[in-house]
């Protein structure tokens, strides 16, 4: 597998792209990539990094899998490539959007210009196969975010973490909450969202009044 960064993310993590774990996973992902149709395309594998530098980072956003559908994951957790219909998770998001800043739903599900704003969309694990979910979960790929996480954490002050669901609220442990501030919910996906844990959390809103409180451009979702 060869690691695309084009941001200030390639010196800080250049020693663990040495780690024998990592080494170990990029084996791996190489094989799979060759036997199977794997997403997203390997170009894409790490864009979370470079649509969005670590110097410009004001909020970060936790996913678990990409999506394993055809045409859908893009490198960006949540997000699907323009022209693809929305995901259950990425409706239901944009529907909270819509009804708590009062702006219209959005045509394209690509979150691009999030992350051109200093939104981190990193998913714990990077890469899937084809209509299998969670396939390449503990081959090393959250060994290797949960870093990146700890290293936000320690790099830099003030972040909005939004923790998602149980998986992405177990990552509280690794960030610094006297210099960070988190908001959690549950999880956007039809499951949680229909029983109440997801709408009308108002993290968009919260987000930007804590960015603009600290005297930063805020989001335009």
């Amino acid at each position: 597998m060869q690691v695309i960064l084009n941001t200030d993310w390639k010196n800080l993590l250049k020693d663990e792209f040495e780690k024998p774990y990592f080494k170990a996973l990029s084996e791996f992902i190489t094989e799979q990539y060759k036997q199977h149709t794997c997403y997203p395309k390997t170009e894409e594998i790490f864009n979370a990094f470079n649509y969005c530098s670590l110097d410009s980072i004001k909020v970060v956003i936790i996913g678990q899998d990409p999506y394993h559908g055809p045409n859908q994951a893009n490198g960006l957790c949540f997000s699907v490539h323009d022209g693809i219909p929305h995901p259950p998770s990425l409706k239901n998001i944009f529907k909270e959007i819509t009804a708590s800043t009062n702006t219209p739903y959005p045509e394209s599900g690509n979150l691009e210009h999030w992350a051109k704003q200093g939104v981190l969309l990193l998913n714990a694990t990077l890469t899937v196969k084809t209509q299998e979910a969670g396939s390449h979960q503990k081959k090393g790929w959250e060994t290797f975010t949960d870093t990146v996480i700890k290293k936000i954490s320690d790099k830099k002050t003030g972040v909005i973490f939004l923790l998602w669901g149980g998986y992405a609220k177990k990552k509280t442990k690794l960030i610094d909450t006297t210099k960070h501030y988190i908001l959690k919910s549950g999880h956007p996906s039809p499951l949680s969202a229909n029983r109440g844990y997801w709408f009308g959390n108002n993290h968009f809103n919260e987000t930007n009044l804590i960015l603009k409180n600290n005297q930063l451009n805020t989001i335009e979702w």
